[in-house]
């Protein structure tokens, strides 16, 4: 393996003493640990929110004399060695649960490649939800331990910023990173020239460069093509996310599954097993089958190893959204390609061609990943039914309940969601080493010992949080003069901070159905017009620009939040992202989700409000459907699936609507202690927390992850197992 230099830019002007908040800025552990945050914004509040907290940037930007205090400032420094030390700690600990759990396995690696990973609202390499979640995995595989490589793209631009016209069309706005201001990790080699993979495309190589970052003790490898080697067509294919052209499409995929397996071994990686979080990155079995051949397999043994060690996690429960290439650019693509796998065109194509509705076959991804992986999932219970059927026939001498798709249900990182206020209550009644045990059961029954009146001076808190960061938006937005004074008061400025607060923010997809509280609009304005009882509702979320019925659902919402007669108390906030997302599970009463049943894979935003103490009412749909207990929120009609989608909106409107004004509200407003508080309403949200938090982290999943999946495909390649954990 050639030498590699790992270079980090840094043009701090920082003072010796406190010159480690550049290793601080550089990692992304800071991002889960609330009080180093809190330690760079009580630097300079507001650069640190000017900056979309973005340390890099900041602390390039904070002046010398301000360094200069700081190293005067004993509170300051106690606080800045106090954060040296524990990341210190945790970097160089050795006892984590993966190396106590499976000490004959350190030396293992785990791959994970995603096509989006969203760590952070200052690093717009995700656009959602399958973002955050890849994002998560590796925080929280950092957090366990586990020998875990992860490989992704590096983009030219950002998700879009979204725009909402004062007609309500969404506009995106591509905005282009600069990568001098990312914790970025150089990769070059012992000539100081950068790192590269190439891979062959017709008629031409491109070359893609090789970028390192730091989350926690996991890398994060990350390829970009916008480099002087490659022709200005080529170059595009790590702009953005989602190209829908298909020849770049194809590219990318090509890149991300063949490259990525490159990329790790052009840096000394030696994967035991490789994770596909989706199929984009499916292409990665070929290439892995390709390897083997040239070192002697045959290709029945190569696809025999490496389809014992491919794990295939699917997310996608509709058809249309899973990626299928025609015919004819699947032969362009790779006609020189299929000859170094021993094969001929119709045997290549056989190992994952499909028919299509519309006539005609294609090439499809996730065909390719569950044909070659021995280990494959779905994200939720339900989602693993719905994908044993989707595919059914690939299997067609089985039972449908025998067919090879298990599931592991999504959760989050906690870490990275949990209000500050909300963890130092934990702290204080769960105790101090609760964040290693928080997917015990047992450890949040302690949840009841917290007092009510505690419990609900954090919610309101964070309530008052979430009101005073839409006023500051709106501000700003009215002194940017570029938006309509109505855009102004659609964007929260008139909300009470102590009224019913519902929330909805996703990506804006049809199935989703963000317009079904509209579907009796006169009754919605009763509800949220009720002087003695009011309610507010905040929706905020992006479409694909190419998905026109997705905007035009956008329009429909904004124009209902413009409408006068609801008093402003429905708002519309525009260009979301993960700061934002913070601030809503954290600060509404309510989560409101209401997709088309049985179309949402998994969700996991309502899992981050419900660690934070907000109650959900949701569709019996994705990890809702396993996360109900009757008592800890509410469900929006039950599994009843009509096959008249008006019938079924309509089923589902009223339930919302009933639940809304018989339940909900006068829960909030009416069942009040002699003291005041809302003890009713409390009671179930410790029940909310006590039986969610837990059954839905991402310490949960990870675990999962290993016992379920990496475990035994690891013991495909090293050998009888070692007795793993009882997780169940």
């Amino acid at each position: 393996m050639e030498k590699i230099i790992r270079e980090t830019p840094n043009s701090f002007d920082l003072p010796r003493r406190i010159k480690r908040l550049a290793d601080l800025a550089h990692n992304l552990w800071w991002v889960w640990n609330p009080e180093v945050a809190r330690m760079f914004k009580e630097i300079d509040p507001i650069l640190w929110e000017d900056l979309n907290h973005n340390p890099i940037v900041f602390l390039r930007k904070v002046e010398r004399p301000v360094f200069d205090a700081l190293i005067k400032d004993r509170y300051f420094l106690e606080k800045y060695d106090r954060h040296v030390r524990e990341f210190d700690h945790y970097m160089t600990q050795n006892n984590t649960w993966y190396s106590q759990t499976y000490p004959r396995l350190q030396n293992e690696q785990i791959a994970y490649l995603s096509f989006e990973f969203g760590l952070h609202e200052s690093l717009m390499v995700y656009a959602g939800g399958l973002g955050v979640l890849s994002g998560d995995h590796l925080k929280e595989a950092s957090d366990l331990g586990l020998p875990l490589v992860a490989v992704g793209f590096l983009y030219t631009f950002g998700y879009f910023s979204q725009h909402i016209t004062e007609d309500g069309w969404q506009e995106a706005r591509n905005v282009q990173l600069n990568f001098d201001d990312l914790p970025l990790v150089a990769l070059l080699d012992e000539n100081h020239e950068p790192i590269k993979i190439s891979l062959d495309l017709p008629g031409r190589r491109i070359f893609a460069r090789l970028y390192e970052l730091n989350v926690g003790r996991v890398k994060l490898i990350l390829m970009h093509t916008n480099i002087p080697e490659n022709n200005p067509h080529d170059r595009q294919l790590t702009d953005r996310l989602y190209i829908s052209d298909l020849e770049l499409r194809i590219s990318q995929e090509m890149l991300l599954g063949i490259g990525g397996v490159r990329a790790l071994e052009k840096l000394g990686y030696n994967p035991t097993i490789y994770h596909m979080n989706e199929g984009h990155s499916a292409f990665l079995a070929l290439e892995r089958i390709r390897n083997l051949i040239s070192k002697g397999s045959s290709f029945s043994e190569a696809e025999s190893k490496v389809r014992q060690t491919n794990i295939f996690t699917t997310h996608t429960p509709v058809p249309a959204g899973n990626d299928e290439f025609p015919i004819w650019l699947i032969e362009k693509y790779f006609s020189n390609y299929w000859p170094e796998l021993g094969m001929n065109r119709d045997e290549f194509l056989s190992i994952a061609k499909v028919p299509q509705t519309w006539g005609g076959e294609a090439f499809s991804m996730p065909v390719l990943a569950l044909r070659l992986s021995d280990f494959k999932n779905g994200v939720s219970e339900l989602h693993g039914e719905v994908s044993r059927k989707m595919w059914s026939h690939l299997w067609p001498d089985r039972d449908l309940k025998d067919v090879p798709i298990s599931y592991i249900t999504n959760g989050i990182h906690t870490g990275t969601w949990l209000a500050r206020r909300m963890a130092i209550l934990f702290t204080r009644y769960l105790g101090a080493d609760w964040l290693e045990r928080m997917d015990d059961p047992e450890l949040w029954e302690q949840i009841e010992n917290i007092p009510d009146e505690e419990l609900w001076r954090v919610r309101r808190h964070l309530k008052r949080k979430l009101v005073a960061y839409m006023v500051t938006r709106a501000r700003k937005q009215w002194i940017s003069t570029t938006v309509h004074p109505v855009q102004t008061v659609a964007s929260g400025v008139l909300l009470d901070p102590y009224a019913l607060t519902i929330g909805f923010a996703r990506r804006f997809a049809t199935y989703k159905r963000a317009n079904l509280l509209f579907r009796d609009y006169d009754r919605l304005l009763k509800m949220v017009t009720n002087e003695k009882k009011p309610v507010q509702i905040i929706f905020a979320g992006k479409a694909h620009p190419a998905d026109e019925p997705a905007k035009l659902l956008i329009q429909e919402v904004y124009r209902a939040v413009k409408d006068a007669r609801n008093a402003g108390r429905l708002v519309f906030l525009d260009d979301y992202d993960m700061n934002m997302a913070r601030y809503l599970v954290q600060g509404v009463d309510v989560w409101l989700n209401t997709p088309r049943r049985p179309r949402e894979a998994s969700g996991t935003s309502g899992q981050k409000a419900a660690l934070n103490g907000t109650l959900n009412i949701s569709v019996l749909d994705g990890w809702w459907a396993e996360g109900y207990n009757g008592l800890n929120g509410w469900a929006i009609g039950d599994d009843t699936e009509y096959d008249d989608p008006s019938k079924q909106d309509e089923a589902d409107a009223m339930s919302l609507y009933d639940t809304l004004e018989n339940e909900i509200i006068p829960l909030y407003y009416t069942m009040r202690s002699a003291d005041g508080l809302p003890s009713d309403w409390l009671a179930r949200v410790k029940e909310n927390i006590k039986t969610l938090a837990p059954q839905f982290s991402m310490r949960r999943m990870v675990k999962e992850y290993m016992t379920k999946l990496y475990e035994p495909a690891i013991y495909n390649v090293v050998g009888e197992a070692e007795p793993g954990p009882d997780i169940a």
